[in-house]
């Protein structure tokens, strides 16, 4: 995938703007908290104090791992594109979400082991059926890991609108994604690891020390784009790609849950500016995802006490997007409404 330039929203002349915008509606300064502070960061993605919310879309990538063989979820892998087949007959979460709120929803499958053939609302973008297990080998080729992220960026590329958010579903995924938060966050493992679909104690300590023995197998591999290839997911390479592309071309960014933020994660130490362009939907009740929102200086929108993935927590947050470009467009000024500002003395 070629280095996209991805420029840093700051802009001191149209935050001042912004800031007036906002402070000039009839409200006490700072009173709508968030609100006001997510207004800002769209008025700068999108350069304007006119902001919008234009046709939302959320990518829902799928993919299956190698890694499962070591024993480290509590699901078969069937259920990767079982619920793939839930998605696709509008029966998930994050379909009622998405229908809910306005969202149109694409389904990608990245690398699922099946073969679903044709399917009317499939985005088929399989590079194998699966990866390989990152406890013996690398989950990707260098090759395999560059395609993913080059899928990604074209399906975005290919989007109307100016907000994607960001969804998965793979048996195993949380494990690779507690991995790459080890490596490229210097978290220890056991802060990284969480009971993902529902592992008991002794089933998260397994996967604790599968990471840990891996991480010792590829102890020489430290760049982000080799970390990404041996411990990443097809679906979590391309949700990367998809990332870094959606940034350059100045779209919002809704980032979910646990995976998805270790895929933004491996996608900001390629490209910092991207965060710029995150609205972080919610802290998941995954272990390690709020260490890993610190780590990045994210400050999530909601906290739910959720751990689905899908996307879901992106589809929740949709409304408070809306919200904010709406009173910032729509809301009265004190001088348009006749309503008297704080008086000075106090």
């Amino acid at each position: 995938m070629r280095p996209l330039i991805i420029a840093a929203i700051a802009n001191p002349a149209l935050a001042a703007q912004l800031d007036q915008a906002i402070n000039n509606k009839t409200k006490p300064l700072g009173s709508l908290g968030a609100l006001e502070t997510l207004a800002k960061q769209l008025g700068l993605i999108q350069q304007t104090v006119a902001v919008s919310v234009a046709q939302p879309a959320i990518l829902v990538f799928a993919g299956d791992h190698g890694v499962v063989a070591e024993g480290i979820s509590a699901f078969p892998q069937d259920v990767t594109w079982q619920m793939v087949e839930n998605f696709l007959a509008d029966g998930a979460a994050i379909n009622v979400f998405a229908r809910q709120n306005g969202a149109c929803l694409y389904v990608v499958d990245a690398g699922v082991n099946h073969d679903f053939g044709p399917r009317p609302g499939l985005l088929d973008r399989k590079l194998a059926h699966g990866t390989r297990n990152f406890a013996q080998e690398p989950a990707m080729t260098a090759q395999q890991c560059a395609t993913a992220m080059e899928h990604g960026a074209a399906l975005v590329a290919g989007l109307p609108g100016n907000v994607v958010g960001f969804g998965e579903m793979g048996i195993g995924n949380t494990t690779a994604a507690a991995a790459l938060m080890h490596k490229l966050a210097g978290i220890p493992v056991a802060d990284c690891v969480g009971a993902g679909t529902g592992l008991s104690p002794e089933g998260v300590l397994r996967k604790q020390r599968v990471i840990e023995a891996a991480v010792a197998r590829h102890a020489g591999v430290s760049d982000p784009l080799e970390v990404l290839a041996t411990f990443g997911g097809f679906e979590i390479a391309m949700m990367a790609g998809a990332m870094l592309k959606a940034a350059a071309m100045r779209k919002t960014l809704l980032i979910d849950g646990f995976i998805v933020t270790a895929a933004m994660l491996a996608a900001s130490r390629l490209s910092p500016a991207v965060l710029d362009y995150c609205v972080f939907a919610h802290c998941s009740d995954e272990a390690g995802h709020r260490r890993m929102l610190e780590q990045l200086g994210a400050r999530p929108l909601l906290q739910l006490g959720m751990r689905l993935g899908e996307g879901t927590g992106a589809a929740l947050a949709l409304p408070l997007l809306h919200a904010a470009a709406n009173f910032l467009n729509q809301m009265a000024t004190f001088s348009s409404a006749s309503v008297s500002e704080k008086s000075e003395a106090a």
